[in-house]
């Protein structure tokens, strides 16, 4: 999966400069930074919600199937359930889905009404409700508890080893890029300053940006 160089900019501020990069089938990618570095720039910019300058398509003609989870979850007023299932008719895969994340007494309740952390459950319960060869994950659990935290992650990894699908995980927590992450990005005001790793990213980071944020976040 090839995503071509990609631009963005507001005015004559460019936030976004990425060059061409292939990510791996079956890959899960952290991508970290600052507020600010560009990072759900880049998610949006992939996911087609914003357009990248002079409307470059990210994959060229490369039939991609996206899915885009935001880092703000939202809720329809409806059930959690028919939340869950406006992605995808499939009783089986959304009744399994609300198990696995601890959701299931929860889904006849009005999703616009559950906490921060229950929607952001069902928010991710929704983009897995089909398979993706991208998927793009925004802070999908800044809202989530501890607990809650870890069967996200549990069904993140069960979804790529189902599908074979490319995770662009985008994360302030370096804790959670090592423990889900194959390979890392740092980004820094809209640029690619390094990509590695995951593990040896945070351990020995080779740019002087990516080592003074790993000494403030980590």
């Amino acid at each position: 999966m090839k995503m071509q160089a990609l631009t963005k900019t507001y005015g004559k501020r460019t936030v976004l400069n990425m060059p061409a990069y292939e990510f791996a089938p079956g890959m899960i990618y952290a991508v970290i930074g600052a507020n600010g570095s560009g990072k759900s720039t880049l998610a949006r910019v992939l996911a087609g919600i914003e357009k990248a300058d002079q409307k470059k398509k990210p994959f060229g003609e490369e039939n991609v199937e996206v899915g885009y989870s935001p880092q703000r979850a939202y809720a329809f007023r409806m059930s959690a359930e028919a939340n869950i299932k406006l992605a995808g008719d499939d009783n089986d895969r959304a009744k399994r889905l609300m198990e696995e994340l601890q959701i299931a007494h929860l889904r006849k309740e009005r999703a616009d009404r559950l906490s921060g952390g229950e929607k952001a459950r069902v928010a991710m319960a929704r983009i897995m409700m089909k398979d993706h060869d991208l998927l793009i994950l925004d802070e999908p659990t800044a809202s989530m508890d501890m607990e809650s935290t870890i069967l996200a992650e549990e069904l993140i990894r069960a979804y790529r080893e189902r599908t074979g699908a490319v995770i662009l995980l985008i994360t302030h927590s370096l804790a959670q890029a090592a423990r889900l992450a194959d390979r890392t990005l740092f980004l820094d005001n809209g640029e690619l300053i390094e990509e590695e790793d995951t593990n040896e990213l945070i351990h020995q980071p080779k740019q002087p940006q990516t080592r003074r944020f790993i000494e403030v976040y980590g």
